[in-house]
């Protein structure tokens, strides 16, 4: 027997943490396995018994409705796959490239910039000055994908957690590299970017998630139904189900569209591929996270 179980309190100890990391898994676990056990059932058995672990009268109907149109579909994935594999990688390496002078400390001038940025988080124009450059100045409804990628291209807070981690590397790999006549951009993509792998994965995960859920922009500036992502899809198609069941109520009509079940059916549609993609860069996220916490 090795020593550690010699131990009471270790013993106790172990067995309670373990104990509490079961209980916090099934507690994360529980609510996907409502929303999957969800759009597997019948609208009218969730309006009269409510969710269930398991599917309660098994009905594919909310499915049926959101691939009624798998070309619609189909347009809507393409659009967001494009949009969040562009925004995404044009995001992370602008904010990475600013998180690099930030965090060198001989740019005399990393201070001043760094006060800019925070600034911006603070105050803002407003929604209709917003909106009015993004429409008649810039013209973003006549360009789409412009207008999905730049609203959300740079974000304060991931610069700063990409700037702490960057702050850890140490100066003698960089003035090494000056020294053989290396470039700061060649130092930057080939020492600093490999090293700093666990928060960029980190960051590339969060700016992935807030481009593949973002309704908001395409409703304001996107008008043709080809360049329509997915989430504003969804939206659409909830909200037209919602103003019918409304109409039907009028009416006295009994049939209504499945709005309960559709509406898990299409979180399950809009998160799979993130699910899927998220066991592939989570040994990078907690580290990643923490050294960018913990530093400043």
């Amino acid at each position: 027997m090795s020593t550690k179980w010699k131990k009471p309190d270790v013993f106790i100890a172990q067995v309670f943490s373990y104990l509490m990391i079961t209980i916090v898994a099934v507690g994360c676990l529980l609510p996907f396995l409502l929303v999957i056990s969800g759009s597997l059932s019948s609208n009218e058995s969730i309006l009269q018994e409510g969710f269930g672990i398991f599917p309660k009268d098994f009905s594919l109907e909310a499915y049926r409705y959101i691939f009624e149109k798998p070309e619609k579909m189909l347009s809507a994935y393409r659009m967001t796959i494009i949009v969040t594999a562009a925004g995404t990688t044009l995001s992370v390496f602008l904010s990475a490239m600013a998180s690099f002078v930030l965090s060198r400390k001989d740019y005399v001038h990393r201070n001043k910039f760094a006060f800019y940025f925070f600034f911006t988080t603070i105050f803002s124009g407003g929604l209709i000055p917003w909106y009015v450059l993004c429409v008649r100045y810039l013209h973003f409804k006549e360009m789409p994908y412009i207008a999905l990628i730049i609203p959300m291209l740079f974000s304060f807070f991931y610069m700063i957690i990409l700037r702490s981690f960057m702050s850890t590397i140490p100066e003698s790999i960089v003035e090494s590299a000056r020294i053989d006549g290396a470039g700061d951009f060649y130092i930057f993509l080939k020492l600093i970017l490999p090293l700093s792998k666990p928060v960029i994965a980190t960051i590339v995960l969060f700016t992935a998630m807030g481009y593949w859920n973002d309704y908001y922009n395409p409703m304001l500036f996107v008008s043709s139904d080809k360049h329509i992502p997915l989430q504003y899809y969804l939206y659409r198609i909830i909200n037209t189900m919602e103003a019918v069941n409304n109409q039907m109520d009028v009416a006295g009509v009994m049939i209504q569209y499945p709005s309960e079940s559709f509406k898990l059916a299409m979180t399950i549609v809009a998160t799979g591929p993130i699910v899927l993609v998220y066991p592939f860069i989570q040994k990078h996220i907690v580290k990643g996270i923490t050294v960018g916490a913990v530093k400043g």
